[in-house]
């Protein structure tokens, strides 16, 4: 009998109040205290994949099937010495706001960290490989991203949203070539919930084409391939539906979390405007605040313009190109894309956490939600903008 691998999410203990026989979540109930979520892999033969549906304690089932990283679209060398605030300080109005992060705890699932750079100093950093490689980062992806949200202020630069932030999680889910799999992510996301994470920001997509072209290598003929490919991406959109739902039912008893993801780099209006792809899972997924790219043509900043390449659909959008961050080994570089928007929008987010968190003492991720997207602005777009481009509009940090 031919066994493959699945992941598979359970939730153990929560039911639906007052209901022995439902299954543990049902959608808009959130699971009874002392539920617990568990993302496991099993190897299964298709006959046990039928019965474990039926488990009411299992609510997704899916192949692993490879992620990436949303890789830059542009790098640009920053010499020192550098000094003042990056446009994305700017247009997103941080450095005015009274809130910094404080008490908030950020998880990061990237590449990892580079966690001697001096960006990162006064920040307890905890690192979780599920790579195999081992903690830090070879690539220099995670540690950008990381340094947007967190990083602090150096010789009179300030170049993050939420400085404030003294505890970090990171998952380091890609290894140094920028892969992983969804099987990794779950994991991780898991790890970020339990540790008590406010806010989780990702930057990263399902490879598609990277199943394709594996089952393609193993002999398998393409339309075949393109098919198990298709199915893996359905049922791994469904699990992380699935996973978001319970991350955000589980805020109505315990600490919220926000789950943040960039909506991908595929697009090519520079080729012609309407060469626009849809956000890319797990961005896509619902429960998801999924972010698009912005760029400016200088100061005032006054007419931001969707990032060519930003995909269509984001709920959010952020400043993605030119930015500015923390480059591993040392220094600083300029990185473009979705993934330095999704940053900008996490890092906010704790700056709106920390501001509920103060005001009621706990944190709500649907009034989290409510905050940061309600408060998003349109104001310095460009005329002309699509408004399904940029979602509810340029991410804005709590003011008062």
């Amino acid at each position: 009998m031919e066994y493959s691998d699945y992941v598979v999410l359970r939730m153990i203990g929560g039911k639906h109040p007052g209901d022995p026989y439902a299954r543990p979540v049902y959608r808009g109930f959130p699971p009874a205290e002392g539920g617990d979520l568990r993302v496991e892999v099993e190897s299964l033969a298709k006959r046990d994949v039928v019965e474990l549906r039926r488990d009411p304690q299992v609510l997704s089932i899916a192949p692993p099937m490879p992620v990436r990283l949303v890789t830059p679209t542009a790098t640009e060398a920053v010499e020192a010495p550098i000094e003042g605030t990056t446009w994305g300080v700017v247009v997103t109005h941080v450095a005015e706001s009274p809130f910094t992060g404080h008490s908030v705890t950020v998880a990061v699932l990237d590449t990892g960290i580079d966690a001697e750079h001096e960006a990162f100093q006064g920040v307890e950093l905890i690192q979780q490989d599920f790579t195999g490689e081992g903690n830090g980062d070879g690539h220099g992806h995670g540690t950008h991203c990381a340094g947007t949200i967190f990083g602090q202020e150096v010789n009179g630069f300030r170049f993050s949203m939420a400085p404030g932030v003294r505890r970090a999680l990171i998952g380091k889910v890609l290894a140094s070539d920028g892969s992983g799999s969804t099987e990794q992510i779950c994991r991780a996301i898991q790890w970020a919930v339990e540790q008590g994470a406010h806010v989780v920001s990702m930057s990263l997509g399902f490879d598609f084409p990277g199943l394709v072209d594996h089952w393609v290598s193993q002999g398998v003929p393409t339309d075949l391939a393109t098919s198990r490919a298709l199915e893996a991406y359905a049922a791994n959109t469904r699990l992380f539906d699935s996973l978001a739902m319970l991350v955000r039912a589980r805020s109505a008893l315990f600490q919220g979390t926000l789950l943040v993801a960039a909506a991908g780099n595929e697009s090519k209006r520079h080729i012609r405007p309407d060469y626009e792809l849809g956000v890319a899972p797990p961005a896509a997924a619902e429960g998801f605040i999924s972010v698009g790219a912005l760029q400016t043509a200088g100061e005032p900043h006054n007419a931001l313009k969707v990032a060519d390449f930003s995909n269509t659909g984001p709920n959010i959008s952020g400043p993605g190109v030119s930015v500015t961050s923390a480059q591993a080994g040392g220094g600083y570089v300029a990185f473009s894309g979705t993934s330095m928007a999704t940053p900008h929008v996490a890092g906010i987010a704790a700056l709106w956490a920390e501001k509920l968190l103060v005001e009621t003492g706990r944190l709500d991720v649907v009034e989290l939600t409510a905050r940061l997207i309600g408060r998003a602005t349109k104001e310095p777009l460009a005329a002309g903008f699509d408004p399904l481009a940029v979602g509810a509009g340029l991410v804005q940090a709590p003011l008062q």
